[in-house]
């Protein structure tokens, strides 16, 4: 039994590792894990230290279990000036990585403002390319999610704050052109929506600041709402808080959640538009754990010990 080290990573130089996605590196033949880099450590007004953020990378050459900083992606600025990157999504498909990343310009201390999500695709996932941005539902779009149809068209699931802040959907045939598809999840407000196959079903799943909500489908257009997971908090090291904007990464015939923390979590504080708030409240931790499919349902208990030996991709 080889347990995952608790937290799996911590982001060396800002502390504010969140919005995890893990991918297989082909041209490495490693496993990276790109994350939002938060500017947890640094002294600024209301919510600045959550933009002007680079999407930070660490790679694993041993199944998972030690995850080394490797620096921030190079290329994802097409425009002057210094702006925001959250959440990327990348997807492998005809010999070209694709990034679909959420932007803000600038570095605003408070929430307002246009967001979007931009297309990027790169050869080796280090040297990216502006592709586009993207022509949404809103002006307000954030945290895109891809996964082909049972048809074999794409969906993106992205949050739209215009709307609710509910996930909508955006289809294409060929991951450049996209359609808007309409609302999917709307039966509260929430983010961080993340799609995957498995055990014969396809999932999505949610972050409504509350823990992850946890959907179903046959054919992945109608979703039932079926559980909530890392909706109390767990026992391990900087686990102690709910956990947030997920991904799910489907391993042979087993499936790991990548989540992040804030272990000292202070709703209150954490948020304010004109403080300047402390350090060991903004930090954060990224945390892994295994679902588990039982009697039908998804489940995830966070404090079992399981053994995490990632299959290369």
């Amino acid at each position: 039994m080889t347990n995952p080290p608790a937290p799996l990573f911590r982001d060396p130089v800002y502390d504010g590792a969140t919005d995890p996605t893990v991918i297989w590196n082909r041209q490495e033949g490693a496993w990276w894990l790109l994350y939002t880099s938060r500017r947890a450590n640094v002294s600024c007004r209301g919510v600045a230290w959550v933009h002007g953020t680079d999407i930070g990378i660490a790679s694993s050459a041993d199944r998972g279990r030690a995850w080394r900083y490797r620096g921030t992606l190079d290329g994802l600025e097409f425009e002057p000036g210094r702006n925001t990157f959250w959440a990327p999504e990348v997807i492998w498909h005809n010999d070209l990585y694709h990034m679909y990343v959420s932007y803000v310009r600038g570095v605003p201390h408070d929430w307002t403002g246009a967001r979007a999500i931009v297309h990027l695709t790169s050869e080796n996932s280090w040297r990216w390319r502006h592709e586009s941005i993207l022509a949404l539902s809103s002006e307000r779009v954030i945290d895109a999610a891809v996964h082909r149809m049972p048809g074999g068209h794409w969906r993106m699931w992205y949050k739209d704050e215009v709307n609710g802040s509910h996930t909508w959907a955006a289809d294409s045939d060929d991951l450049y052109h996209w359609t808007v598809h309409g609302p999917v999840i709307t039966d509260c407000a929430h983010e961080g929506a993340n799609v995957f196959r498995w055990r014969g079903s396809y999932w999505l799943i949610i972050d409504h600041w509350d823990g992850l909500g946890v959907y179903r489908s046959a054919d992945a257009e109608n979703w039932r709402r079926c559980a909530n997971i890392l909706d109390t908090p767990g026992l391990r090291r900087d686990d102690g808080a709910i956990g947030g904007h997920a991904d799910v990464l489907v391993n042979g015939e087993r499936a790991f959640i990548f989540y992040f923390t804030h272990p000292e979590w202070d709703r209150k504080a954490l948020y304010g538009m004109d403080e300047i708030h402390p350090t060991h409240v903004k930090r954060t931790a990224l945390q892994v754990a295994e679902l588990e499919w039982r009697d039908g349902m998804l489940i995830c208990d966070r404090d079992r010990d399981f053994d995490f030996r990632l299959l290369p991709g």
